[in-house]
C-alpha cells in the first residue's frame, strides 16, 4: 500500500526540483572533465622550477604574489596578489602576459559557479536539491529490487540500481563538502620556520615533483599549501623552511571532484554525470507520458428508443 505513495513523492520531488537540478547535474558533468584535462595535458619536464622563478621575477619583481595556480590545458600561469583585485596571467612557453581569458579555463570556471551557486548567489538552493537528490535515490530504494525490461521505465530503474552506490556517494559528498565534513584527521601544525615566500615555495616543490603537475600553491589556514598531481592523485602538501609535508587526504574531495586516480577517477565522475543526466531525462518522460497520454474516450451509451404505436 505504501508504494504508490513513495512513488508519488518520487514523481512530486523531481518535478518539485527538476530545473535546479539540471543545472546541477550538467555543469557537474562539465566539471568532471577538468582533472582528466590537467592530467593529460601535462607534458612532463616543461615546467621547472627554474622557469617559474624566472616568470615570478618578470611578472612580480617585489615579490607580492601570494598564489600561483598553472592550468596545463592551457599552458596558463596565474599569478594573484600581485595587483588588487586581479590576478596575472602568463603563458609558461612564450612568458608573455595573457590579456584575454582562457576558452576552456573560463568554460570551467562558470561551469563550477554554476554548480555552486547557480550564478546566483542560491547556495542554498544548491544544498536543499541536492539533499533532494538523495532523498529521491533513498525513496527509490524503498521501493524495493524493481522489474526490469527494455523499456523507458525498465532502462530507468535498471540504470538507477546498477549505479546505486556511485549515484548516491556523488550528492552525498556534496553534501558533505558543503558542510565542511572530510573525516580526516585535524591538520599537523606543519613545517616550522618564518613564512615561505613564493618563490622558495616553488623551488622546495620543485625538488621533490616535475611542476608539469602544478596545479596551485596558496595560503590557508595560516600554512602555505601545494596541490600537485602526484601519480594521478592531486595530493595537497604544506610548504615550509624545512621543506614539504604531506597532508591528510580529503576523500570526500577527492570522490566528488574525481580526482584520486587520474583518468579514471574523471571518467567515473563521467559516467555518473550522464547516468543522473539519462535518470532525470527518463523520469521526466514518464511522468510526461503518465500524464499527457490520451485518453480513450469513453463509449457513447445507446439510450433505447421509445417505442410508438400508429
Amino acid at each position: 500500500m505504501i508504494k504508490p505513495w513513495l512513488l508519488r513523492l518520487h514523481r512530486w520531488l523531481t518535478l518539485a526540483f527538476a530545473l535546479p537540478l539540471a543545472v546541477i547535474i550538467l555543469s557537474g558533468l562539465i566539471l568532471s572533465v577538468e582533472p582528466a584535462a590537467q592530467v593529460v595535458a601535462a607534458k612532463p619536464g616543461s615546467v621547472t622550477a627554474e622557469k617559474l622563478v624566472a616568470l615570478l621575477a618578470q611578472h612580480d619583481p617585489e615579490g607580492k604574489a601570494r598564489s600561483l595556480s598553472f592550468r596545463a590545458y592551457e599552458n596558463r600561469l596565474s599569478i594573484g596578489g600581485v595587483r588588487p583585485d586581479d590576478t596575472i596571467d602568463v603563458d609558461v612557453v612564450t612568458g608573455r602576459e595573457l590579456t584575454e581569458d582562457g576558452t576552456v579555463s573560463n568554460l570551467f570556471y562558470y561551469s563550477r559557479v554554476l554548480h555552486e551557486t547557480l550564478m546566483l548567489d542560491l547556495g542554498w538552493l544548491v544544498h536543499l536539491s541536492t539533499m533532494a537528490m538523495v532523498l529521491l535515490m533513498v525513496i527509490g530504494i524503498a521501493m524495493g529490487w524493481p522489474r526490469l525490461a527494455n523499456t523507458v521505465s525498465g532502462w530507468h530503474k535498471g540504470v538507477a540500481w546498477g549505479l546505486l552506490p556511485l549515484l548516491v556517494l556523488s550528492p552525498l559528498t556534496g553534501l558533505f563538502l558543503a558542510w565542511g565534513i572530510s573525516f580526516t584527521s585535524p591538520p599537523p601544525a606543519g613545517p616550522r620556520g618564518a613564512p615561505v615566500s613564493m618563490v622558495d615555495a616553488v623551488r622546495k616543490l620543485g625538488e621533490s615533483h616535475d611542476l608539469s603537475n602544478l596545479v596551485w600553491i596558496r595560503g590557508r589556514g595560516g600554512r602555505l599549501l601545494a596541490r600537485v598531481v602526484d601519480g594521478g592523485e592531486f595530493r595537497v602538501y604544506a610548504v615550509g623552511e624545512q621543506g614539504l609535508t604531506a597532508t591528510s587526504r580529503n576523500w570526500v574531495r577527492l570522490f566528488h571532484e574525481g580526482n584520486f586516480a587520474g583518468i579514471w577517477s574523471a571518467l567515473m565522475n563521467v559516467v555518473i554525470s550522464i547516468a543522473l543526466v539519462g535518470l532525470m531525462g527518463t523520469g521526466l518522460v514518464i511522468w510526461a507520458r503518465r500524464r499527457f497520454r490520451k485518453r480513450r474516450p469513453r463509449p457513447t451509451p445507446v439510450l433505447p428508443q421509445a417505442v410508438t404505436t400508429g
